[in-house]
């Protein structure tokens, strides 16, 4: 008999429903049996939508926990309960996604890494963009050393004027920070993933507050208020890795620039280079001659593909529920996502305190990777 994984969504709002419980519906193992939110309507239009017939709903997370049928747990709520649910929920026998970033703290990340070994249950870190069919070629390309060395890298997170002004974004005490800790996270995460380098030496960088405060600005979701406007509007890092390896990074939600990119990254090695710029472009050089090619992304072949109309997001569920069922590890280790987590929270240390933040790699956090 075809095991059944059953689910439980601890967050019905955007992100559970604009990505994970319409991936999670295609799943034909899946059932979505319980959804809680602190806006009971919520849950229930969720469970309306995706539940099963007898789907439970809830606005305490503590309640839904009880329940011994539940298998798996994602976290979809703000970055400040992201640890505190998510630990729970391991506490109480249940795999856990939880969406990025890891938790508002490295601390918080730290424990969630530590729970989950002393457990025994899964935990994986919502980073989909791995996912998309540029990034796992890309992966492969620097696992078969096509690039060989990456020494340097650019991690982009760039929107000119696209400040999410709904929700708690906003909200400092939430969510941590702004596009560093929203967008900055996922940037940082695909370039060390596609680097395959997680040794942090140091990290310095700088948050800016300069547009936040601007009254009645031009925003793709409308203007914000600057009263409510608690956090950065741009940061930027300098990242040294143990190896030499150089690292950039630039994320914002509101900049004066036209050179905006989000979730993208830019590799260069001793043998080629690579960026997302404008679809995968590889370059290089060869018979003394430069190169610029464009791969065919649709065609497959890559690991963990299954086909050019699979979004990321749909990979992203599909390969998080049989990573449970053939109990493997997850596709985004925790170990990884708690370094991303790391270098977030040095760059906000480093700008407040004006110094360069050294990383201690005796650290089994950064070092079982």
């Amino acid at each position: 008999m075809e095991r059944v994984v059953r689910v439980g969504m601890i967050g019905c709002g955007g992100i559970a429903n604009g990505k994970q419980m319409p991936s999670l519906a295609k799943v034909k193992e899946v059932e979505m049996v319980a959804f809680c939110d602190i806006v009971e309507e919520k849950a229930q239009k969720a469970a309306a939508d995706y539940g099963t017939e007898d789907a439970k709903v809830y606005t305490d997370y503590t309640e839904l926990l009880k329940d011994p049928s539940i298998d798996v747990v994602h976290v979809c709520t703000p970055n400040k309960s992201h640890s505190y649910i998510s630990i729970a929920a391991m506490e109480a026998d249940k795999h856990v996604l939880c969406e990025k970033p890891m938790a508002k703290t490295a601390e918080e990340a730290r424990e969630m890494v530590e729970v989950s070994k002393r457990t025994g249950k899964k935990l994986t870190i919502g980073y989909d963009n791995r996912y998309r069919n540029d990034s796992l070629y890309l992966k492969e390309l620097v696992e078969q050393d096509e690039l060989g060395e990456v020494y340097y890298a650019k991690a982009h997170a760039v929107r000119r004027r696209a400040v999410p002004t709904w929700g708690v974004f906003l909200n400092e005490d939430e969510q941590g920070g702004g596009p560093l800790i929203d967008i900055g996270t996922h940037a940082i995460d695909l370039t060390l993933w596609t680097m395959n380098n997680y040794k942090v030496k140091s990290v310095v960088g700088n948050v800016y507050y300069k547009l936040s405060q601007t009254e009645n600005a031009a925003n793709a979701f409308g203007p914000w208020d600057p009263k409510e406007f608690t956090v950065e509007d741009s940061a930027f890092a300098f990242i040294t890795m143990e190896n030499g390896a150089t690292v950039t990074l630039e994320a914002s939600w509101a900049l004066n620039t036209l050179d905006v990119d989000e979730a993208k990254a830019t590799l260069c090695g001793t043998k080629a280079g690579a960026d997302m710029r404008d679809g995968l472009r590889i370059n290089g050089e060869k018979l003394s001659r430069l190169y610029v090619t464009k791969p065919d992304l649709n065609a497959g072949g890559v690991a963990y593909y299954s086909g050019g109309s699979e979004s990321q997001a749909d990979r992203e569920a599909r390969l998080w529920i049989e990573a449970i069922l053939e109990d493997k590890e997850p596709f985004v280790k925790p170990e990884q996502a708690l370094v991303v987590s790391e270098i977030l929270e040095a760059i906000y240390e480093s700008s407040k305190t004006g110094k360069t933040i050294y990383f201690d790699q005796k650290e089994e956090s950064t070092t079982s990777i």
